[in-house]
């Protein structure tokens, strides 16, 4: 109770450096590995926000800290209107803080969860609007690996946002990269093949999850890793009996053209940023105007019911029964002894810093990133680390792990300079399952 009032009785420097006093606590929406993610309203402004917030006690004993610090990093250099944007950071002596744009329209996965497929139009549009976010992440050098429904979160107009980049890294110019990261059912097959990847894997992620969207299954899948990865690198595309009442022909083509396992022919990838050109001339896409959804003038079709709790309640419940210890305002210590401070919590008062859209500069920090990869302490570098729970969201039926980096493949030599043209693809007679 003392916290309580003496959040009521302080008075908030709006002038100093944000904290968690500048805001008020409003419901839970959201669970993940190491916290919630709750909806607070700024103080001063009024203007309502998403809090993730992560116990750094449970990152430290994850061996969690560099893709938090690398999370923030990444999200400092992003700011797109089909992206979750990063709007303030901070810590306290327990946790560290995202302020993030509310959505309040849910994840796709709820969405998916309580009406089946979503129907062609709505699946279209979110899928273009998806793909000028990737383009945007792609020119910035940012791969996210983790692109399914979980991760796509709706604004009460039901546009489309990438979130959750607690994998993300940037890619290298010159060498490919081998670690295994992101959920398995929707990882490309050089991804699960270990053959060494770049961004186009973000492209069939997409691929894969608008697929899910529409016919409420995936197009890979197993009861173990193996049998998946050998379904993902092996099995042909087998549609439902149903499908022409659910996808156009266009559509199937987009479908096919996305899951294509050779990323030279993969629809969006052709190199120099010209992929995207490939995607907005394809044929399910002709009604789309790229420059109306450039500037988010589109309506969407699926528009959520934002009068009703477009998330799982349980997490709110979890609070209100204690199960957890509630999120409350404190105030750090006062000038703490850092060489005292545990090497993790260190890293983390060194590194995770403090951001405020209102007073800071967006700024690059690659090459920085792209190294930091984590890992379980003592484990091989083959032995992945599994999150059983997204940060952002929703549990997730798939984990998302990162596996240790290895020393990557050399791109080809002339990848950055080839045109590799995407043939255009026969609209197929789509077989039975």
């Amino acid at each position: 109770m003392g916290a309580v009032c003496g959040c009521i009785s302080d008075p908030v420097d709006y002038e100093g450096e944000v904290n968690l006093y500048f805001f008020e606590l409003h419901r839970a929406v959201g669970k993940g590995a190491f916290g919630k993610v709750r909806v607070v309203e700024h103080k001063r402004t009024k203007k309502l926000y998403a809090l993730k917030y992560i116990d750094k006690a449970k990152c430290i004993r994850q061996k969690a800290m560099a893709n938090v610090i690398q999370e923030r990093r990444l999200l400092e250099e992003i700011d797109h209107a089909y992206i979750v944007n990063l709007r303030f950071a901070f810590q306290d002596d327990e946790n560290c803080f995202f302020v993030l744009d509310l959505m309040l329209g849910g994840d796709l996965r709820f969405h998916l969860e309580r009406k089946g497929g979503l129907g062609e139009e709505a699946v279209r549009l979110w899928v273009a609007e998806l793909a000028l976010g990737l383009e945007y992440l792609h020119r910035q050098r940012i791969i996210h690996r983790d692109i399914k429904p979980d991760n796509i979160l709706l604004d009460s107009n039901g546009h489309a946002h990438l979130t959750d980049f607690n994998v993300a890294i940037h890619y290298s110019e010159r060498r490919m990269h081998t670690s295994v990261a992101g959920s398995m059912a929707y990882m490309a097959p050089e991804v699960v093949g270990k053959k060494g990847y770049t961004w186009c894997v973000d492209w069939w992620s997409l691929g894969v999850t608008a697929w899910e969207l529409l016919f409420h299954k995936r197009p890979f899948d197993g009861r173990s890793a193996e049998k998946i990865t050998h379904s993902i690198l092996k099995d042909p595309l087998k549609y439902p009996d149903n499908v022409t009442q659910l996808c156009s022909p266009e559509g199937v083509s987009a479908l096919c053209s996305f899951i294509e396992r050779n990323p030279n022919r993969r629809l969006g990838c052709r190199p120099d940023g010209q992929g995207i050109e490939d995607v907005k001339s394809h044929p399910w896409f002709a009604s789309i105007d790229w420059q109306k959804l450039e500037n988010k003038e589109v309506p969407s079709p699926y528009v959520p019911d934002t009068n009703k709790a477009n998330f799982d309640v349980s997490h709110e419940l979890d609070e209100f029964l204690m199960v957890e210890k509630p999120l409350t305002h404190s105030k750090r210590k006062v000038n703490p002894d850092l060489e005292k401070m545990k090497p993790e919590l260190r890293q983390l008062e060194d590194q995770f810093k403090v951001y405020d859209f209102t007073t800071s500069n967006r700024t690059t920090y690659y090459p920085l990133n792209e190294q930091i990869i984590a890992s379980k302490q003592g484990t091989s570098g083959s032995d992945p680390t599994v999150y059983d729970q997204s940060q952002t969201g929703t549990l997730i039926p798939t984990a998302t792990f990162v596996e240790r980096s290895q020393a990557g493949s050399p791109l080809p030599q002339d990848w950055n300079h080839r045109s590799v043209d995407i043939p255009r693809v026969p609209l197929p007679q789509p077989p039975r399952a």
